[in-house]
């Protein structure tokens, strides 16, 4: 799995390895002071030992390009921040439906509904339901409850 972080950050951790194995490190003390496994260091060391320099250099990340424009992505985030009710649906409830049909109506670009998930992670946000309450609920009956009924009826622990 790839390492978190962009392509020149990448690269300068696998420079400061062979910086490291140049100062008479072994491979494990390299791995632990750059974060990395071990075996990235040998493979590390062997890439550069048969391509130099170049072997190390960062690659553009491969993979088709988002669809999303990293401003639509901020305006996207803005309109899932001020909830589905400003966007017209009628519950306070985002689904990945909800989010295709907006981006699509907003941006005019098609997601299959299933990325929409995979695309929502990428922006930071969870899969999280809204807490309902009940209606007729009463806090301090509630708190009065748990106060003194349920320590009177709750099992006491045996000595």
């Amino acid at each position: 799995m790839r390492r978190k972080g962009s392509p020149e950050e990448l690269e300068r951790r696998r420079y400061r390895a062979l910086q490291l194995l140049g100062d008479g490190y072994d491979a494990g003390e390299v791995a632990r002071r750059v974060g990395v496994d071990r075996r990235s260091v040998r493979r590390w060391k062997a890439a550069y030992r048969k391509g130099g320099d170049e072997a190390l250099k960062a690659r553009a990340v491969s993979g088709r390009p988002t669809k999303l424009t990293a401003v639509q992505r901020e305006e996207l985030e803005a309109a899932l921040l001020a909830g589905p009710e400003a966007a017209g649906f009628d519950t306070d409830l985002w689904t990945c439906p909800r989010v295709r049909g907006m981006i699509w109506k907003r941006f005019r670009v098609r997601y299959h509904v299933d990325h929409i998930g995979r695309l929502l992670r990428t922006l930071g946000w969870s899969p999280q339901r809204p807490q309902r309450l009940a209606v007729e609920r009463d806090e301090e009956k509630i708190q009065g409850w748990v106060k003194d009924a349920w320590p009177r009826i709750k099992k006491k622990p045996r000595d």
